[in-house]
């Protein structure tokens, strides 16, 4: 259910720069930003770019786009 939130300035034209660079909405990009710092609250020791990895990957799970890791054994 969308709500009407009051932010400042400098946030919107922060979040406007980024979503045009991203090709995304400026709603969208704040939505991104809002869920990277739930992550990151609920798992602090995790580096953003780990965060980020693991939201690609559960998008490819969601395609069905996974591939199997294959461990170095030494060869």
């Amino acid at each position: 259910m969308p709500k009407a939130v009051k932010l400042p300035d400098s946030l919107v034209l922060k979040a406007m720069v980024r979503a045009k660079a991203l090709s995304r909405s400026m709603a969208k990009q704040i939505e991104y930003w809002a869920k990277i710092g739930q992550i990151a609250e609920d798992n602090p020791t995790l580096p953003y770019s780990f965060i980020k990895d693991i939201l690609i990957a559960q998008e490819e799970a969601s395609f069905a786009q996974l591939e199997e890791y294959k461990f170095n054994e030494g060869n």
